[in-house]
């Protein structure tokens, strides 16, 4: 496990496991900069959502992942509000080991999904280390010609035409599916508009795009791919609306 891992994962099981307040001592540098919407900037804000959080919360890690000095988390939490959610969580590791910033994205659990896959089982074990890179590249291009190019023909260049397993809770496995989620979407105004990638976090066969746009609405997409044998053969997103207002003035991105 990698240092930046191994702090983010002993910090969030000490924040959000054991609901420890004085962990923000430990793991928090005092310029901790905050760009989800639920908390506002600083140490102390966090000190206070750790503090408030409900007796019943508490949060199942899926996966996570690793890229230099940034770590996601993807994986439910329980008790924030009234459903649990499923989120992915950035932290920026600082050079004196603490974390320095964090994004997130959450969405509403959903129980019945058209695939019958949850929004985030599947595989968790990062296996192809040694291909970091060359998936790095090949998510990344199809971010810049599909994605935000919207060029669909060369759909088939980047995913899988034989195994394209779907945690989208609206869309069907393999391409076909994703086509008919597309189009019922665009008839209810939700055409995918990606208008800029923001970070590419890649390890192993698991590469996390976090990209804002507009989904009938400005959206923050948080989509995490799994790549086997040069093409993508899974997918598991989060889709989150950006609000009027903030509780700083970072932004989500």
């Amino acid at each position: 496990m990698s240092d930046a891992k191994s702090i983010v994962v002993t910090a969030a099981t000490e924040l959000f496991g054991k609901k420890d307040p004085s962990a923000v001592d430990r793991w928090v540098s005092a310029d901790y900069t905050q760009h989800s919407a639920l908390a506002a900037d600083g140490p102390e804000a966090l000190r206070g959502l750790v503090a408030g959080l409900a007796d019943d919360f508490r949060y199942d890690g899926a996966r996570v992942l690793a890229d230099g000095n940034l770590v996601a988390l993807h994986g439910v939490y329980h008790g924030f509000g009234p459903e649990p959610l499923v989120g992915f969580d950035i932290f920026r590791v600082d050079d004196d080991g603490k974390l320095a910033e964090h994004w997130d994205a959450l969405t509403p659990l959903v129980e019945n999904t058209v695939s019958g896959r949850s929004q985030t089982d599947g595989p968790t074990e990062i296996t192809d280390a040694d291909k970091t890179e060359a998936n790095r590249a090949l998510v990344t291009e199809f971010a810049r010609k599909v994605l935000v190019g919207a060029d669909y023909s060369v759909l088939t260049d980047y995913i899988s035409t034989e195994t394209y397993a779907q945690h989208n809770p609206e869309a069907a496995d393999g391409l076909d599916g994703f086509g008919a989620a597309a189009a019922k979407w665009a008839e209810q105004g939700r055409n995918l508009v990606y208008t800029k990638v923001h970070k590419v976090i890649a390890e192993g066969e698991f590469v996390l795009l976090q990209s804002e746009g507009v989904f009938g609405v400005p959206v923050a997409y948080y989509d995490l791919f799994r790549v086997q044998g040069g093409r993508i053969v899974e997918h598991w997103d989060v889709i989150a609306p950006v609000p009027a207002e903030l509780p700083h003035t970072n932004g989500l991105f």
